[in-house]
Order: structure tokens, then sequence, then C-alpha cells
């Protein structure tokens, strides 16, 4: 493999690399790569923070002043959450478990102001984010945040609501128009009763559960939950969906046939991620030229791979929730339950804008506005008023030691080729002519500033 392709793994599979790394896997060949990405990734670390007793939080018997408090405290955690998760991502240790984390939380897309019920959600998501996908719908249908977003504890016997039903179809598993009205009023009677407990351990309430027979796609049974999972699996169409959107997402937004065919050949119907995964890393039309530098970077991407240049440490956490507030994608905080459409969805007039100055922002504690109120906590207001000013100098620690460790030994077109996936633009290449290249510091800010260091 040449550098280029190594790199394209790496910003794939990964969230980016650096000179050093590069250097030495430069003799492995492409099987030692990849296998070294599922070996590293074997174990699933849970990602915690601390929390108190359960019977702080839950319980009804509360009054208003409490409920207050408790809410501002859980505002607090699913900031420490989202902090605990982003750097976990600039710092992985099961790194391509990490992507696949991140490329699921916008799959099976959740919402929760309950800490501990979300906390949970996260780890079902790292804990099966390789695992088989059967067993991963099963276990994120039963989490107590899914069974709150999605409504599916007011899913009654008495009154099915359908609201889980439908999106397990349109959003999880099979496509918008790839069943019908009956299959979506059938199987909601098949989820009634899903609920939890104060822990947020999955229950069946019994009394509320419709025991009586369903018909779902051309079969009848009296179908429990788990068999309408089983039988939606049972599709081709539910493997040919996951393979196109993991297509869309790790190899290129144009859909090639015949390469899903492939893989749904692979997917079907034992539905292993990990072989999946590793088909398609070891496919050669994965490192094809049409397929490097087509992918505009998520904001936590654009972040990640600036980390991954330059280790960076945010001083005061809440200006990191407002970046990504800003650029727009708030982890844990999806705008709605499709979840953040990427792609060109990423970039407008105000976000590239922001988006270019981001490594000036990031690296050189650059002045940002701070206007704007975090959704995670309303003290957040507070503390703008508390700032003499709404611009504040952005408090982050940069690591140039390791930097210069990297790039120190670099000349200008070795320093290109490791941030940029795509080949300067005539603007920017005379850009870059003007710039003095000699000070590798400063030469990898402009880099970054550039629109081709958008892409990967």
């Amino acid at each position: 493999m040449n550098s280029k392709q190594i790199q394209h793994l790496y910003w794939r599979a990964g969230f980016g690399i650096n000179p050093n790394e590069l250097n030495n896997l430069k003799k492995n060949t492409k099987k030692e790569l990849v296998k070294e990405f599922f070996l590293s990734s074997k174990r699933s670390t849970s990602l915690k923070i601390s929390h108190p007793n359960y019977s702080y939080v839950m319980g009804n018997n509360k009054s208003a002043e409490q409920k207050k408090k408790i809410q501002r405290e859980e505002r607090k955690r699913l900031i420490e959450l989202n902090i605990a998760w982003v750097e976990r991502i600039f710092n992985p240790k099961e790194l391509l478990r990490e992507r696949m984390t991140l490329f699921w939380a916008n799959h099976f897309v959740c919402k929760d102001n309950n800490s501990v019920y979300i906390e949970q959600f996260n780890n079902i998501l790292r804990k099966n984010a390789l695992g088989n996908f059967r067993d991963f719908v099963t276990e994120v249908s039963k989490s107590a945040s899914m069974l709150k977003y999605l409504n599916a504890k007011q899913n009654k016997k008495q009154s099915p609501n359908e609201n889980f039903a439908r999106e397990l179809m349109e959003l999880f598993t099979l496509g918008v128009g790839n069943y019908s009205e009956i299959d979506i009023k059938e199987s909601a009677r098949a989820f009634t009763g899903w609920n939890h407990d104060k822990n947020g351990d999955f229950v069946i309430r019994q009394r509320i559960h419709d025991t009586g027979e369903k018909k779902f796609f051309g079969k009848s049974g009296n179908f429990e939950g788990e068999d309408i999972i089983n039988i939606i699996l049972e599709q081709k169409q539910c493997a040919k969906f996951i393979c196109e959107k993991i297509y869309s997402y790790f190899v290129n937004s144009n859909i090639n046939e015949h390469h899903i065919n492939q893989m749904v050949h692979q997917f079907y119907p034992n539905y292993n991620i990990a072989d999946l995964m590793e088909y398609i890393f070891l496919s050669d039309w994965f490192y094809n030229e049409e397929n490097i530098g087509t992918k505009i970077k998520s904001p936590i991407e654009l972040l990640a791979g600036i980390n991954k240049t330059v280790p960076i440490k945010f001083l005061e956490k809440k200006q990191l929730i407002y970046l990504q507030k800003i650029l727009g994608q708030q982890l844990l905080n999806p705008i709605n339950v499709a979840g953040w459409e990427g792609g060109q969805n990423w970039i407008d007039t105000n976000t590239l804008m922001l988006r270019l100055k981001l490594p000036s922002i990031v690296l050189t504690n650059a002045v940002i506005s701070l206007a704007g109120i975090s959704e995670f906590e309303d003290s957040y207001e507070q503390y703008l008023k508390s700032k003499k000013s709404r611009k504040s100098y952005i408090k982050i620690k940069q690591d140039w030691t390791t930097f210069q460790q990297n790039f120190s030994k670099l000349n200008a077109f070795q320093i290109e080729d490791i941030l940029f996936q795509v080949k300067p633009s005539k603007e920017a290449s005379k850009l870059l002519k003007e710039i003095d290249s000699h000070n590798p510091k400063d030469y990898c800010i402009q880099l970054m500033s550039l629109p081709e260091y958008q892409l990967c």
C-alpha cells in the first residue's frame, strides 16, 4: 500500500494519522494493517462518568425545587459525558470501535436528558459496534433511552403507539417504502408493554402487552417484539439498507450497486458487522482514486483531525460544547430522529467560514464569539453573562512538543501530503507559494485553514 492509501484507511477507519505513525506502517501489507484495526478493537471499554444514587434521580415524590436541582445536575453530567466521549475520540485505544460507535450513533439516533440511561445507550453502541447486527438491534430496542425517545413506554394494548415500530423499520433496518402501514400497526402490537425499570433494565409490563395473533410481512403468529426483529432481518432489504448506509459513510456517498451487492452477499444472513467491515477495508475498490478525499469531514472528525496533528486539551469544557454547537454537531444532542444528514449539509455560508478559521481558533487561542446557549444547560446563559464581553479567548492547551516530534523534519510537500487527501486547487497552490513553509507550525495552521483540509 502507498502512503495515500494508508492515510485513506486511517481517515475512514479512524480519525487520521500523523507522519511518524505513517512512516512506521509503510512496510506493512494491507492485510496486516486491517488486521491490526480489528485486533486493537477486539475489546470494548465502556465510557463512564460518576453518577449519584439512582434514588436521587428517579422517582416522582419530589418537590418542584428538587426536580429543578436534579435537572441542573443532569445537564452537568450530560456535558461530562459529551466531553468524555470527545476525549475518547481524540485518544482512542480501540480505534475502529470508536469510529464505528460514532457512525452507529447517527444510525440508531437517540437523545435523553437522563445521564445514566444515555450513558448506558452509548455503551450499547460501543459494545455492539463490531458485533452481530441482530443482537445490536434487539439491545438498542430494549434500552431505556430508546424506549423513552420513541415513545415505546406509551405503547399499550388498549391504544398502541406506532412511533417505535415505524422508526425501527424506516430508520434502523429497512428504509422508507419497504414495509406497509399494516406492518407498522401489527408490529406495534408486538412491542406493547415494552418498558424499563428505574435502573434502566428492560421489562415487559404484561398487563398492557398484546399477546394476540399478529400478521407481519405475510406471516401470522403470536409474535413478540423479538420475533418482529427476526422477521425484519429475514428480509434481504435489511442487509442492503445497512450496507448502503455503511458504504455512504465509509466509502463514498455515490452508491456503487455492484459493490453493495458484494457487501450484501458478505453480510446476509449472518449480519456480522466485523466481517463486513473487514471485507470493505480489504477490497481493492475501497482504495480507488474516486473514493479518496471525497468525504466532507463532520465537525467531530474535523476537530479529531486537528488533534491528531496537534494534540489539544480544552481548559474550559463548556467552550468545547459550544464549538460543537456552532459547528452543527453536538454529541448526545442530535437534531432529530433521523440524525445529521452529513455530506454537503455540514457546510453552509456560516459554518464554512468558521470551519476554515477553526485551526487558528484552537491552535492559537484566537478570539471566539460566545454569544450562544448550550442546549444542555440553561445555566450557560449565566456563564456568558459573567463575561465582560460576548467574545472571549478560547482556552486550549496545545501540545506543540508532540507536533514537533512528528513534523519538524518534513518539508513543505511532505506536510501537504500528510494533511491533504486531495490535490490543492490552482488557487490554493498559488497561495501556498506565498506562505513561509520554513516554520512547520505556522505552515500547518495555514494548510488546515484551506478548503482542501475539509475533505478526507
